[in-house]
């Protein structure tokens, strides 16, 4: 089979590299999947460069979240167990983790469902409990985990607020639902927010950004605000100033997805579910910018590291719906 491989650390253009090689034999517990499509990840680079928080060994397939095939036909979304990633034509995942592709979606919209919704379910309503009525804050709104979240705060009734850098991004952002759209590169982000909500401020906000972007979240978070940290784009990791959210109350959580598949699993079945209703009657829909063939994998890893990319950028193979 023709699958990407990594056999050093750097960028992902230089990385990775397309070779035949054999397919994967599942282990215990493991199944072998046909990879129907592949949707493209920010830790998909990250891997590449050995800065994830996993380090699978030397040479690997990146390419964390799949919808693949099952040897009895069946359409099902997984994160393929590393050193078998997605970018392959065929990947290894864990049997006991296949979750049912939602008939509503394509291929290559069911592989972008997963990560990211389920990171911008559990941050939004498991822990901010985001209401309805409430302002929603999104930062990077046009990418590909910051347009889940907007499509979620949406579907859950808040008023949504995106950020995002360059005026492409802001008329994606605006298709997406967004109420407000700042233009971070042509607009003050503290000021518009302060305007947009009559001083008061976002309820929730929604940083996968991290740097300045957490420094202007501190500055605009309403009384009893919560901002939900889920990763770091920016390169940069904030320092909070503990003393700053005493004075003006307000929460910092973090949120790490991943964890949930082995803390509790079962509530990554449920939120599933949910997301997979929510699609069935239109609510949500992932934003798949381009569809790109096998051989087009590395190229569009690195637009995702370079921050060129809006929506998803999903990887499909022959024979994908």
């Amino acid at each position: 089979m023709q699958a990407w491989q990594v056999h050093e650390n750097g960028e992902p253009s230089e990385v990775m590299r397309l070779a035949d090689v054999e397919r994967p034999t599942p282990g215990e517990g493991q199944v072998l999947l046909r990879v129907r499509a592949a949707n493209i990840n920010f830790p998909d680079a990250l891997l590449c460069r050995g800065q994830y928080q996993i380090r699978p060994p030397l040479p690997f397939t990146p390419g964390v979240e799949i919808c693949g095939e099952t040897d009895d036909g069946r359409r099902v979304i997984a994160n393929p167990a590393l050193p078998y990633g997605g970018f392959a034509e065929y990947a290894v995942a864990d049997a006991a983790a296949l979750l049912p592709a939602p008939d509503a979606l394509d291929d290559a919209e069911a592989a972008a469902l997963h990560i990211g919704y389920q990171t911008g379910w559990f941050g939004l309503h498991r822990r901010a409990a985001l209401q309805a009525g409430e302002t929603l804050l999104v930062h990077a709104a046009a990418g590909g985990v910051g347009s889940a979240a907007v499509q979620l705060g949406k579907a859950a009734g808040a008023t949504v607020i995106g950020v995002v850098g360059g005026a492409e991004k802001a008329a994606v952002a605006r298709e997406l639902g967004c109420d407000v759209v700042i233009d971070r590169r042509a607009e003050d982000v503290v000021a518009a927010v302060k305007a947009a909500t009559g001083g008061r401020g976002a309820d929730v906000i929604y940083d996968p950004v991290g740097g300045e972007a957490y420094t202007q979240s501190t500055k605009v978070v309403a009384f009893e605000g919560r901002i939900v940290v889920v990763g770091f784009a920016s390169g940069t990791i904030p320092s909070p100033g503990l003393n700053h959210a005493l004075v003006k109350n307000y929460s910092i959580l973090g949120l790490h997805w991943g964890l949930y598949n082995t803390k509790n699993p079962k509530l990554v079945q449920q939120c599933h579910e949910q997301l997979t209703e929510l699609a069935a009657r239109g609510a949500i829909k992932p934003l798949v910018s381009e569809r790109v063939p096998l051989a087009e994998a590395a190229a569009g890893v690195q637009k995702v590291a370079d921050g060129r990319s809006t929506g998803r950028i999903a990887v499909v193979t022959e024979g994908a719906a």
